[in-house]
């Protein structure tokens, strides 16, 4: 079963490694089958699942589509309760530090732990730290939070340390789903330096150069979403990961 020392495994393996994360909502339907496809023939290191709105019931019907044609662990990244399901090996067991919404800070959590103990998830836990982008995201707008200001370090370092000292394993470093720009570099490795869990990084990632400073500034797993949706073609996302 996976677990977080299995990406703890994985760290020790390479320095490095890409999550893809898949929306499983009703407008990728069309594309489903080209995401996975793309993704099993990639060096991701796992899919993440989950969306900030599912606007159908079929939610979990997706993961057990994504699960049954995929050869990728499966983590699951809900954006709220009712996305967890018994398809996926584990969880990222996030709470919105940068938020000050108790509905993301533990409500959900408390509604969600009766589906993880009974569907027996590996748990991930994970400080999740939202991030100004410049534009107004989708996990703004649901989670009624205002993000971090990106150029306040020592506060972005302070929330990040917060996770650390709760005993997390991960921070996940955020600039949402579509934003402009990927999170400044020179952010990324002022936390890394100073914080001793690995940090995840996603949104607003937009080509293969980004992720290779994102590497360089000390993130240990770079997430590939919006850019999967736009392009699920293999030979494109081979480009951002090779």
């Amino acid at each position: 079963m996976l677990s977080n020392f299995l990406l703890k495994k994985i760290l020790k393996k390479q320095d490095f490694g890409f999550f893809a994360l898949i929306d499983p909502d009703l407008k990728n339907d069309h594309i489903l089958e080209q995401m996975i496809d793309s993704i099993n023939n990639n060096n991701f290191s796992a899919i993440l699942i989950g969306g900030s709105l599912i606007s159908d019931k079929k939610c979990n019907d997706r993961i057990k589509k994504i699960k049954k044609h995929s050869n990728k662990p499966i983590i699951l990244f809900p954006g709220s309760s009712e996305q967890i399901s018994r398809h996926a090996d584990a969880i990222l067991f996030t709470s919105l530090l940068s938020g000050r919404n108790p509905k993301y800070l533990i409500d959900e959590q408390v509604k969600g732990v009766k589906l993880i103990k009974e569907y027996n998830l590996s748990v991930i836990p994970t400080g999740y730290i939202l991030l100004d982008s410049g534009n107004k995201t989708s996990v703004e707008k649901v989670s009624k939070t205002t993000p971090l200001d990106s150029s306040d370090y020592k506060n972005v370092l302070y929330h990040s340390l917060a996770a650390q000292y709760f005993g997390m394993d991960f921070v996940y470093l955020e600039n949402g789903s579509g934003a402009k720009n990927p999170i400044d570099c020179n952010l990324i490795e002022y936390v890394s330096k100073n914080i001793d869990i690995p940090i995840i990084v996603g949104g607003g990632i937009q080509n293969k150069e980004d992720v290779e400073r994102i590497k360089k500034s000390g993130a240990r797993f770079v997430v590939i979403g919006t850019l999967l949706e736009q392009n699920p073609d293999s030979k494109f996302i081979s480009t951002l990961l090779s």
